[in-house]
């Protein structure tokens, strides 16, 4: 049982390198023939994204209120290093930022973007939506969803737009330091459901906890996003009896 244990913990830790640095076996693209509808058959290790059962993003039409363990963000501003990986603009985080669930304590490795958001509310789509990603010392994944809506600009993403590389596989050095906490909505109520990386290979067991709330940026932060890498959101999964459980309001 601890070998299996082992065994899952270096493997989600391959994939989510592999999907969120732009790298892996196969070509894949948000649309066209390597499409979202085609990645499962893309390569053999993309499989899950056709055959899992609890895929990510869903959308989020009914939820049950339960005594959840509320999230403690322990987040500290650090210098970071701004990635065009060819899907994304990622965020890799350094420093010893963190969050706490229950007993568990998940280290803030990066974060990044889609637009439209990824994850919706009662069908709906927000403008972007920044995933931020974290990771405990047994290889679990929990992923904070903000979900972003056009409206006043968002000051945090400014210096970090600035930075945007143009090139693909290109990296820049921010002087100035960042704090993850500042892309957090006021309210920290959230959903919270079972669900996998978004990106080939979709690998499943990932902990989702989706801000009820969304910030606000831009139209002109939203064009200049999509305008560098494009639109970026794998359409919505099947639920498959998945229950998504909510804090209370």
């Amino acid at each position: 049982m601890k070998v299996m244990y082992t065994l899952f913990a270096v493997a989600i830790m391959a994939v989510m390198s592999a999907s969120y640095a732009g790298s892996g076996t196969a070509h894949w693209t948000y649309d066209g023939h390597a499409g979202p509808e085609h990645w499962g058959r893309l390569a053999k290790e993309f499989g899950t994204c056709e055959a899992g059962t609890q895929q990510s993003p869903v959308n989020i039409e009914q939820s049950i209120t339960a005594d959840l363990a509320q999230i403690t963000f322990d987040y500290q501003s650090a210098p970071i290093k701004v990635v065009n990986n060819g899907h994304t603009i990622q965020v890799n985080y350094s420093g010893d930022s963190k969050i706490t669930i229950g007993s568990k304590a998940y280290k803030l490795l990066q974060f990044h973007f889609h637009s439209p958001s990824e994850n919706r509310i009662g069908g709906k789509p927000f403008d972007m939506e920044v995933h931020l990603v974290h990771k405990n010392d047994a290889g679990e994944l929990a992923v904070i969803g903000v979900l972003m809506q056009a409206g006043m600009e968002n000051s945090v993403l400014a210096p970090l737009w600035q930075a945007m590389p143009e090139e693909v596989n290109k990296e820049r050095v921010l002087t100035a330091q960042i704090n993850a906490a500042d892309l957090l909505p006021e309210r920290r109520q959230f959903y919270h459901f079972k669900g996998s990386l978004t990106t080939p290979p979709c690998t499943e067991g990932v902990d989702w906890f989706v801000m009820k709330d969304a910030t606000s940026l831009s139209t002109s932060q939203v064009q200049k996003f999509v305008g560098m890498v494009g639109h970026n959101a794998r359409p919505v999964q099947a639920a498959n009896h998945r229950f998504i459980l909510s804090t209370a309001n």
